[in-house]
């Protein structure tokens, strides 16, 4: 059910984000500090601990595992939103500097993807070998 992934999502912000005002704190910012970032890790560990362990019915699998799987491509919009924002109050440079990471990321596509394809190889012969 839908249901218990939204109430693990919403406990792993809640943690995350007191832990992240914490962290703010500590370095003697008045800021949420990496607290979205925090609740993300939180929510795939916990997730995947929970999975691991079967203690999850088969509809509250499927809700969790929604809802990892929405929350990260939200998050990373959000936050990209909000790094534009920043970039042009900032000035030229940090756009040039988050353009220039952009492109950088462009060009890593295909070796990425390359590796990417290697594992699966290597992955698919181990397994074939050990039948």
């Amino acid at each position: 059910m839908v249901i218990y992934g939204v109430a693990l999502l919403s406990a792993c912000m809640l943690v995350g984000t007191i832990l992240g005002q914490l962290l703010g704190l500590a370095v003697g910012i008045n800021a949420n500090i990496g607290g979205v970032g925090i609740a993300m890790l939180i929510l795939v560990l916990l997730s995947q601990k929970l999975l691991d362990k079967e203690m999850l019915s088969k509809a509250a699998e499927s809700g969790v595992q929604f809802w990892s799987a929405m929350y990260i491509p939200i998050v990373v919009a959000m936050a990209a939103r909000q790094n534009v924002v920043a970039a042009f109050d900032a000035g030229a440079l940090a756009f040039v500097a988050g353009l220039g990471a952009v492109f950088t990321g462009f060009l890593l596509i295909r070796p990425i993807a390359a590796l990417a394809k290697n594992g699966d190889e290597t992955e698919t012969a181990v397994e074939e070998g050990s039948k």
